[in-house]
């Protein structure tokens, strides 16, 4: 006896958290409201069936029939959506006409795949269904197949829509059904964009109150679209375990996974959180990861923080964290390549200032994947954010949501474009140390007369004499074994045209492995054929500089070229000079020089 009770109260358990389940579903809710739900003795559902609907909205339920909530949920909803779709019309053959409506809903279910049918109704509409009408009428000619038998909720040979409800029914409420499924249906549409813009949690979902960092990413993709469609893309972890195991005290993001790290430790208020978010978000946003260059990447993000904090400030987005972070008004206005190239020159001081991170480390995560950026996915991702960014842009100059810093206008601007092909730089490169000859008119040596006026000589056109002396350079080729031989291919013929199209006459040449082997001047025109290449040992570059700044015969103010892979120790230059790298490779040293990417 006391089992049976158990059972009982089971199964009305079920039925309840289906119940409640249809009642807070933005769509079903206003039908539900307006509905009577009656589950006891005597009621009006058949004894083979789960439940039937009466024209005036009220839902009579099997008092001793047990199922899953989830089942409930499909078997209360196909009865609320005859009252929606308006099916209580007259009919010459009413069987027909239920049997059409119970296609029409049980597809209309299976698509939004809405609860769980029932194994007796679980028949699988796999047909194009229009209307209940066009399959009524097709009932009518052709008959009602085996395969649309027991869709309905109130069993084999019952229809589960009652049209006129017993006289003792006390139950008499005149409602439009449609217009309250109508308003259900937008009421399901905004719960479903605030649902993917993570503004509330989906149906069934543990609701919890939005924490400071939620409500701050939701402001964003609310109110402020410069960042907004970044925003929505991340996710934000708040979790102060896992951000004591990762050393974050404040935040830190991680640009491959998209996910942001807010420590709840930190004590941010909402205003705070906003700025704490958007400086992450910018950082991603900019492409401060990629955009590093070979610099030292702790010191990198530092100037990188710099310029963020001014810009928030300028634009009164939130309020600088009362727990700290990187301000100096003597770096307002520098671009982060400026205020590291400043930085570096005292680097024991700035090791110890602390970013959002913590001190001595980045706020921009390492990636978990070392090539991750140089495979495609990688690729894409940065077409993510800076499209993303672009164009909230655009959105936040059209709805005039607020002035922004020049320097961050110019810089989205600028990744916005095609980034600029290598041999282009490394061509602005030689125009800046070879600007072109002067040339001269003399008779020294005269030009070819005109046949028309042979009597007539006339002057050519000649270099100055001089301009060529100490017009050089010097190139340094790393002939290590792990060294590309399509990158020196692709980057001697480019310093040969170039060398070539500027009258550059010789061009000092050292090969350098584990030992120096210096070639002398060579003309371009040789080094575009054949050139012998010694060395494919171990990379040591310094000795081969070290040789080209001491040498009596090459220019004291002769710039660099270095083509490498970047694996070598530190170098010390202390001339003007430039790195030739294969893309995605950075030096393990800061190289204070121009940085071209074949």
């Amino acid at each position: 006896m006391v089992n049976k009770k158990v059972e009982l109260d089971q199964a009305a358990k079920q039925f309840l958290e289906g119940l409640e389940f249809i009642n807070q579903h933005p769509m079903f809710a206003p039908l539900a409201y307006h509905a009577q739900f009656v589950r006891k003795e005597g009621n009006l559902c058949p004894e083979q069936g789960w439940s039937v609907v009466t024209v005036n909205g009220q839902i009579h339920v099997h008092p001793k029939k047990r199922a899953e909530s989830q089942e409930w949920v499909y078997i209360l909803a196909h009865c609320l959506l005859h009252l929606g779709f308006g099916h209580f019309q007259e009919k010459e053959r009413p069987d027909l006409w239920n049997a059409a409506c119970d296609v029409f809903v049980a597809k209309f279910l299976g698509d939004m795949k809405l609860g769980k049918p029932p194994k007796d109704m679980d028949a699988g509409i796999d047909i194009s269904v229009k209307t209940e009408d066009d399959l009524y009428r097709g009932f009518l000619e052709r008959g009602l197949s085996g395969g649309f038998y027991g869709l309905g909720t109130a069993g084999h040979g019952c229809t589960d829509m009652l049209l006129k409800p017993p006289k003792s029914n006390y139950w008499d409420r005149k409602v439009n059904w449609q217009e309250c499924f109508g308003k259900g249906l937008a009421m399901a549409v905004s719960s479903a964009v605030k649902v993917s813009a993570g503004y509330e949690a989906y149906l069934g979902a543990e609701k919890e109150a939005l924490t400071l960092a939620q409500k701050a990413k939701n402001w964003f993709i609310n109110s402020y679209p410069l960042i907004g469609a970044l925003a929505a893309d991340f996710k934000i972890i708040e979790d102060p375990i896992l951000c004591q195991r990762l050393s974050i005290s404040v935040a830190a993001v991680d640009a491959e996974m998209k996910e942001i790290y807010m420590n709840p430790a930190a004590g941010l208020d909402e205003q705070e959180n906003r700025f704490v978010m958007a400086h992450e978000i910018l950082h991603v946003g900019l492409r401060h990861h990629a955009r590093a260059e070979g610099r030292d990447p702790y010191l990198w993000n530092v100037a990188c923080d710099y310029v963020i904090n001014h810009w928030l400030l300028e634009m009164g987005l939130g309020a600088f964290p009362r727990v700290g972070g990187l301000l100096d008004p003597e770096l307002k206005g520098l671009s982060a390549e400026a205020i590291y190239d400043r930085i570096v020159t005292d680097m024991r001081l700035y090791r110890k200032l602390a970013t959002f991170r913590g001190v001595g480390l980045g706020d921009i995560m390492e990636p978990r994947t070392p090539d991750w950026w140089n495979r495609k996915d990688g690729i894409s991702l940065d077409e993510f954010y800076r499209s993303a960014l672009s164009q909230g842009l655009v959105y936040h100059e059209e709805q005039n949501r607020g002035l922004l810093p020049a320097g961050l206008v110019e810089e989205i601007k600028a990744l916005a474009q095609p980034p600029i092909p290598w041999d282009v730089e490394l061509a602005k490169w030689f125009d800046h140390y070879f600007s072109p000859i002067e040339k001269i008119r003399t008779y020294a040596r005269v030009s070819r007369r005109q046949s028309s006026t042979p009597d007539i000589p006339r002057p050519r056109w000649i270099p100055n004499a001089g301009d060529e002396e100490g017009r050089t350079f010097g190139v340094v080729l790393d002939t290590s074994g792990s060294m590309d031989s399509k990158l020196l291919a692709k980057a001697l013929g480019a310093i040969a045209s170039y060398s070539i199209s500027r009258d550059v006459p010789r061009v000092r040449v050292l090969f350098c492995d584990a030992a120096v082997y210096d070639q002398g001047y060579m003309a371009p025109e040789d080094i575009v054929d054949r050139v012998a290449v010694k060395g494919r040992g171990g990379t040591i570059i310094q000795p081969a500089v070290d040789l080209l700044e001491s040498a009596e015969d090459f220019p004291t103010k002769g710039p660099l070229l270095i083509i490498t892979d970047g694996y070598c120790d530190r170098l010390t230059i202390r001339r003007e000079h430039a790195f030739i790298l294969p893309k995605g490779q950075y030096l393990p040293f800061v190289p204070r020089g121009k940085v071209f990417r074949i």
